[in-house]
């Protein structure tokens, strides 16, 4: 009898730790089983030119910033804006991974916010970015020279992000190269 009085009081107390312990979680840092081995193999075709294929041996040789995005996600309107400003950064090569979306809206969004892309895949089923292990858009993914990735920011890519994240691992791998 005793126990059945204590026993909501008891589970009551667990629930609370868990909604506690909840508020410390960052939903927006998921570990990819990808980071530090090669990028995944795919061969899909360029925005601009279907007839063109590009694979993972085009991110040989540079540092890629490959970024997920799509013309119906609101997030990445919002982080596109310092997407064109990156673009200007050369110690990367920024490529778009086109993810479920219509071609013809694709472009004529490029057309009107402007392309911070050197290059745009086209993965209109997501087959591709299963692989990838994309969850949604945006995310980026950060490729180093040798073609591994070696980080991933799932949500906008922001200012602070690249500043706290992948700036700092940029010059790392960089000095690792030399």
């Amino acid at each position: 009898m005793k126990i059945l009085k204590i026993l909501p009081l008891g589970i009551f107390f667990i629930i609370i730790f868990f909604l506690f312990k909840g508020l410390n979680l960052h939903p927006d840092i998921i570990p990819s089983p990808l980071i530090n081995k090669p990028a995944p193999l795919f061969a899909l075709p360029t925005l601009d030119n279907p007839k063109k294929i590009v694979t993972n041996h085009d991110f040989l040789h540079h540092i890629t910033l490959l970024n997920v995005w799509a013309s119906w996600c609101t997030t990445c309107a919002d982080e596109h804006e310092f997407l064109i400003k990156l673009a200007k950064n050369t110690d990367i090569i920024l490529y778009g991974f086109n993810y479920k979306d219509d071609l013809t809206n694709a472009k004529k969004w490029l057309a009107e916010y402007g392309n911070p892309y050197q290059i745009i895949v086209v993965d209109q089923q997501g087959l591709s970015a299963i692989d990838w292990g994309v969850y949604g858009t945006p995310e980026t993914f950060l490729i180093d020279q040798q073609g591994i990735v070696r980080y991933k920011v799932i949500g906008s890519l922001t200012q602070e992000k690249w500043d706290r994240e992948l700036w700092p691992l940029i010059k790392k791998i960089q000095k690792e190269r030399t």
